[in-house]
């Protein structure tokens, strides 16, 4: 099943890349906007020179979220209607040896795209945003959790909010609901885990003054439930913000907040990586104990559309839609209907919601130094707070 999703994806690319994508209905008259989605397919890797496939088994696992993206993104393509436009779609493999970004820019084959989508990172991320900026083609950025250092550059679109993102989301959370609650920070050693410190330190120091009481607690490769246990109070309502995106410490913390949550009333309240954490996901070890976290993405799968990529995906490959092929879907239906209504001014509209699919998309413009006067990038600030709960995730506010 999965060797022909890539086959069948091989054939899409090339295609793709050869030949326009476009509306059967479409008429001379109307315009032709081009859109090139870019992910990482590892054809190169994939098959041969001789186009053979090279495994024989199983599919590398490294492999299939660019595919279920670029997949998703198709069936919203082949899906959706457009009376005012034709699209042009292409499909690059943003990991191909033959036509890497930076030849393709270089021999001008992206010159007349009309925006860009990628689910992209670190060197083929900054590529595409620099070449974004200087032919002021919009890039939204699909799933890279990261604004990669890129600076004054209004033309790109960061729709997988970034941890600073998250941080806020939880600072003013716990702001407006548990101002006068016990707020613990736990954390371990580490780059990530002082960025998330660092966050929390700057939102909560107005003026010198803090806004909220804030304990940071500091543990090591264990956590010590005393020490936990000394700083809540059994009359009164206690967040625990988990200050790290480490695994074995989220599993250890949950442990340690559950095996406490009989005598005290603990809001547990994770980072956004923590419903990727298996051992979060069990229903019997923490019953009835709810963990939160923040994401730029929920969807029920319950509407129209999910059901739309869930038939065709079942048609075509035989399996269901992975969480990347959603995010490429929403993506490729979403923006490219806002190019086609909003050609010439598509940056000033990023928030239109007549053509929302599964989540709500808050854009803000973002200056990372004060006085600036044209945004380093825009992001996404909606965050929604879900919560697994018996090994089931569901949106809490």
């Amino acid at each position: 099943m999965k060797r022909s999703i890539v086959i069948s994806l091989l054939f899409i690319s090339i295609f793709f890349q050869k030949k326009m994508f476009a509306q059967t209905d479409s008429t001379p008259i109307l315009k032709t906007y081009k859109v090139g989605i870019f992910a990482p397919l590892y054809m190169d890797s994939l098959f041969s020179t001789k186009g053979n496939f090279r495994y024989t088994k199983s599919i590398p696992k490294f492999v299939m979220p660019g595919i279920d993206f670029v997949q998703g993104a198709q069936i919203a393509l082949d899906s959706m209607k457009i009376w005012n436009a034709n699209i042009a779609a292409y499909i690059y493999d943003s990991k191909s040896s033959d036509q890497p970004i930076s030849s393709l820019i270089d021999n001008k084959k992206l010159d007349s795209l009309d925006l860009i989508i990628g689910s992209v990172k670190d060197m083929e991320y900054k590529e595409l945003a620099d070449f974004a900026a200087n032919k002021n083609i919009p890039f939204i950025s699909a799933t890279y959790p990261n604004d990669g250092g890129i600076t004054a550059n209004p033309f790109v679109v960061i729709a997988n909010s970034t941890l600073k993102a998250h941080c806020e989301a939880i600072f003013t959370y716990t702001l407006q609901n548990h101002g006068t609650d016990k707020i613990l920070l736990c954390r371990q050693k580490g780059v990530q885990e002082d960025k998330v410190a660092s966050y929390f330190k700057l939102l909560n120091d107005q003026d010198g003054k803090n806004l909220l009481n804030i304990q940071t607690l500091n543990f090591d490769s264990t956590i010590d439930v005393e020490i936990l246990k000394a700083k809540l109070d059994s009359n009164k309502q206690s967040v625990i913000i988990g200050g790290s995106l480490d695994e074995e410490f989220a599993t250890k913390l949950t442990n340690a907040c559950y095996s406490m949550s009989q005598s005290y009333a603990i809001t547990l309240i994770g980072m956004p990586n923590w419903d990727g954490f298996k051992s979060l996901m069990s229903k019997e070890e923490h019953e009835d104990f709810s963990v939160y976290f923040t994401t730029p993405y929920y969807n029920s799968k319950a509407d129209n559309f999910s059901k739309v990529l869930t038939n065709g995906y079942l048609k075509k490959f035989k399996t269901k839609p992975s969480d990347m092929a959603f995010k490429g879907f929403e993506c490729a239906h979403l923006f490219t209907k806002l190019l086609a209504k909003y050609p010439t001014d598509f940056m000033s509209h990023l928030n239109d919601k007549t053509f929302k699919v599964f989540s709500d998309f808050n854009f803000h413009p973002v200056m990372l130094k004060k006085g600036s006067t044209i945004p380093d990038y825009f992001e996404n600030k909606h965050l929604y707070f879900v919560r697994i709960l018996n090994g089931t995730i569901s949106k809490a506010w």
